[in-house]
């Protein structure tokens, strides 16, 4: 009992995403559980009384809560195939670079108001009015406007993936250097996530030729141990986020 470890998530959150990968990378057993996010259940309000969401890791019978701080916990409770760098600096770095992939996606978790599960959106401001909403988020931005709206966010999306391009990834094979680490799995979400989203709003952010390393980086991403195997079915997640579209569209 001391040991034992549950990951309450809901599909298809790519910060669930996050912990299953992490510990996967870890390799400690773990029960993953299901949550319905329009039914929450007795268990989920218990573990996390304050946010209400998803994900929560529990690890002998005490639970941990946000995404980001999961990951934290998960390196140093299994030194095991380090996620961090052992440089101090390096490990700023790979801290600052994850937070600012979540700030410029204002993400951690899913939509309570509109019932997704978004890879950029806030469940702690979701504001009256989604109109209000997005002026926050340029990814969220992408996905539930057309038009000029949509081609000035796509512009301001394609500018935040230049700097994590040139200035985060570099020229190194992951984000911390040559082998997978917590801002990799931090951003995660461009590697499974994003072509599913731009596909869904008849975008192409993410392009070949003016994105090399980024892509280059997610086909290693893609190929790692313990993360190719927990990926999310592509054509499901299509499907999902074309009908979310089409709610945040008639809206």
């Amino acid at each position: 009992m001391e040991d034992q470890v549950k990951v309450l998530g809901a599909w298809p959150s790519p910060y669930c995403y996050r912990v299953l990968w992490a510990l996967n990378l870890k390799s400690p057993k773990y029960e993953y559980l299901e949550e319905d996010l329009a039914n929450k259940t007795d268990l989920l309000l218990q573990y996390n009384p304050v946010y209400k969401k998803v994900p929560v890791l529990v690890h002998g019978g005490k639970p941990i809560s946000e995404s980001l701080v999961i990951l934290e916990y998960i390196e140093e409770t299994w030194p095991q195939n380090p996620l961090l760098p052992q440089d101090p600096y390096d490990r700023a770095m790979a801290r600052f670079w994850a937070k600012f992939g979540d700030d410029k996606s204002n993400s951690n978790g899913s939509c309570q108001k509109w019932g997704c599960q978004m890879p950029f959106c806030n469940p702690e401001h979701c504001f009256d009015t989604y109109e209000q909403y997005f002026c926050f988020n340029v990814f969220m931005a992408i996905f539930i406007t057309v038009g000029e709206e949509q081609e000035k966010a796509a512009k301001e999306a394609k500018e935040q993936l230049k700097i994590l391009e040139e200035q985060a990834l570099g020229e190194k094979k992951f984000f911390c250097g040559n082998r997978i680490g917590l801002t990799d799995i931090a951003l995660g979400w461009i590697a499974g996530w994003l072509d599913v989203i731009e596909e869904a709003a008849g975008l192409n952010l993410l392009e070949a030729e003016s994105f090399p390393r980024l892509h280059a980086w997610i086909q290693r991403f893609k190929e790692v141990p313990g993360i190719k195997e927990q990926l999310p079915d592509r054509h499901e997640m299509l499907i999902y986020y074309r009908q979310k579209r089409e709610m945040f569209i008639a809206s």
